[in-house]
């Protein structure tokens, strides 16, 4: 009898260790897991069951919490949903969250650290725990700006604070409307969440800061930089600007977008050579400055590295070891070259900023139940990217490509006063693919002298050259710069 006992009772033991473990494993390492599971009820309704905070632009609220009298308490709802869409994103039941509603859910939660005393008092008068706010760096006027620009459009648009960093305006086109997929109907979630996936237009993409694209010429400005850099170079060194630039190692050629020379007997100054988008130029000093001082250069505004603003940005890339006709075509924004709105926005903002780029950012105030002000977004430097007399002098060769070249709809910008500003802006066309329409840009800063705003506007369905990049692109930049400045 004792050895049959002897041997249950061990069975009994292994049981309990068994049992001991699998408790400790789900308690303690798949607790964060479970909790996260979307079907689980309990923290559905938890969740749901607290008021979650506001995203603000200024004090006005673009995300806030309603309640209601269903089970699930709180409804979220979106002011201008399709307008802000890129900077809130969304708060689904079926999904999950995206944007700002994701990156700053312990804020908006009211679950940070930086809440302990308040929870604490909530806990002791026992009230039902608050979210707290969070502020954007938005400008209300400067986003309507884009956002009505961009209408009709497949694009984005970012402006950014140079001396900062702060993002003024974040706008994508087309957008979604976020109240759809933060509903309390899994139904509709679903259906709408699913033809936003099958649109061709791809609306759920965050196209200011996720989609890359070919910068084409305004990429230029980047090769302009390490020319300066060089100490070769000036704004009124001469270079070869014939109709056609044979490649070397080719047997191909390079053309101007005219098809014409840039300059009497083919040469071309640095400064008109910018104005004009002369690629034979640039195409020239691309290899004459090697394709490392350009990586090298684009680096230095932010290529190459991968940014949160505290949304996750694209890195926008220079082609690694490129031979002497891939390093011409770099030199002009195409081969392999890719960019988002961000960093085309950052580049000008860093010229703008005495050749100082700053690191971008989303998010100025983190505010708690109350939104009395816990916390603040300084600006910081990201790096160098020119010296200031270098950076001055692109600036002026910027505005020669207003009042004298290709971004001729950027003249006679004025502030509320009518007081005349002067805007220094690079237009681009970039060649994507046989069966896409090329790729119109348009980046400006504004005023000449101390810029205020550096705008980066990109349309993914543009023009054929810098003619139409201007009439494309060029009226969403002015719009925005004049919002910005009014």
């Amino acid at each position: 009898m004792t050895k049959p006992i002897r041997r249950i009772a061990v069975v009994l033991s292994v049981l309990l260790i068994a049992v001991l473990a699998n408790v400790t494993f789900i308690q303690v390492f798949s607790a964060d897991d479970l909790r996260a599971r979307s079907d689980n009820q309990r923290v559905l309704l938890q969740e749901y069951g607290r008021e979650r905070g506001p995203i603000l632009v200024g004090v006005d609220p673009v995300a806030r919490s309603k309640e209601t009298d269903g089970a699930l308490r709180y409804l979220r709802v979106y002011a201008e949903g399709e307008e802000y869409a890129s900077v809130t994103g969304f708060y689904s039941l079926v999904y999950g969250a995206t944007g700002l509603e994701r990156t700053e859910n312990d804020v908006l939660t009211g679950s940070s650290d930086l809440f302990f005393v308040d929870r604490l008092q909530q806990l002791i008068a026992g009230q039902q725990p608050r979210g707290g706010g969070v502020t954007t760096t938005i400008d209300s006027r400067t986003q309507d700006a884009a956002w009505r620009g961009l209408s009709g459009a497949r694009g984005a648009v970012v402006a950014i604070e140079p001396s900062t960093g702060r993002i003024l305006a974040q706008v994508q086109s087309p957008s979604f409307d976020p109240n759809v997929l933060s509903s309390h109907d899994p139904q509709a979630i679903r259906t709408y969440y699913e033809e936003l996936l099958a649109d061709p237009e791809q609306p759920l993409i965050n196209r200011p800061i996720v989609a890359l694209n070919p910068p084409g010429s305004t990429f230029k400005l980047v090769t302009a930089a390490a020319a300066l850099a060089s100490g070769r170079f000036t704004p009124e060194s001469v270079l070869p600007g014939p109709a056609e630039y044979d490649l070397p190692l080719s047997d191909r050629t390079l053309r101007n977008w005219t098809g014409e020379p840039c300059g009497p007997g083919g040469e071309v100054t640095l400064i008109e050579a910018l104005a004009q988008s002369c690629n034979t130029a640039f195409a020239w000093l691309g290899n004459e400055l090697g394709a490392d001082a350009l990586r090298t250069q684009s680096q230095a505004f932010g290529f190459d590295t991968a940014f949160n603003i505290p949304l996750r940005a694209s890195t926008s890339r220079f082609p690694d070891n490129p031979d002497a006709p891939q390093t011409a075509i770099s030199a002009i924004g195409q081969f392999d070259v890719r960019a988002t709105a961000l960093q085309m926005a950052m580049v000008a903002a860093g010229i703008g900023n005495n050749g100082i780029v700053m690191e971008p950012y989303l998010v100025q105030e983190l505010r708690g139940p109350d939104l009395s002000i816990l916390r603040t977004t300084t600006a910081s430097e990201f790096g160098a990217a020119m010296s200031s007399q270098n950076a001055a002098d692109l600036i002026e060769m910027m505005v020669a490509v207003v009042e004298r070249g290709t971004a001729s709809v950027l003249r006679g910008v004025t502030t509320a006063e009518g007081q005349s500003v002067r805007v220094g802006a690079k237009t681009g066309t970039a060649q994507t693919s046989a069966d896409r329409p090329s790729v119109a840009w348009m980046v400006a800063l504004a005023p000449a002298t101390n810029p205020q705003i550096a705008v980066a506007v990109v349309v993914e369905d543009g023009g054929q050259n810098e003619i139409s990049s201007n009439a494309i692109a060029g009226p969403i930049a002015r719009a925005v710069i004049e919002a910005a400045l009014r």
